[in-house]
């Protein structure tokens, strides 16, 4: 038996077994939340994030370690 039958198995006697109406109500919340999208975006999200998309595969931007040592130049100025 793999695994995971072995985990359903056991939380499926966990469950059963269970006279806690807290823990219940729990694995219910996360059964729930579970069946829902993780994230939820608005179109103007969805825009933007293919906006950015778009630009890196133009080569529209910086690595990391260059804006790091730009910021710290700027900032030796002030």
């Amino acid at each position: 038996m793999d695994s995971t039958s072995q985990l359903k198995k056991n939380l499926i006697s966990r469950i059963k077994e269970s006279k806690d109406v807290n823990f219940l109500s729990a694995l219910q919340t996360i059964f729930d939340s579970s069946e829902q999208e993780l994230y939820e975006l608005t179109n103007e999200q969805e825009a933007s994030i293919e906006i950015s998309r778009a630009e890196l595969q133009e080569g529209k931007f910086r690595k990391n370690d260059q804006v790091i040592s730009e910021l710290r130049e700027w900032l030796q100025k002030k």
